[in-house]
């Protein structure tokens, strides 16, 4: 038995593209990725590649900043009165 049918394959795959869902699986094969090849380069000695989160970050658009308005210093802070 084991694994060596292509049709326990399948149903394998199946159930895991049922448990984690389509949208994250890629996110995990590039995660997976990067951890081999980290290993990798570490067990050679050779350079490191930037990962694809490093690319990903170098690429984006910052985010727009935001401008938020100052207390007004024309407006008497009310206090709360005392009945």
């Amino acid at each position: 038995m084991g694994l060596d049918n292509p049709l326990h394959i399948a149903f394998l795959l199946l159930i895991v593209l049922l448990v984690f869902g389509a949208k994250r699986l890629p996110e995990m094969g590039r995660s997976l990725g990067d951890g081999m090849r980290g290993f990798k380069d570490a067990l050679g000695g050779e350079h490191q590649l930037p990962t694809h989160e490093a690319l990903t970050q170098a690429t984006a658009a910052p985010a727009p900043a935001v401008a938020v308005p100052a207390p007004s210093a024309a407006a008497p802070a009310q206090e709360p009165s005392g009945r």
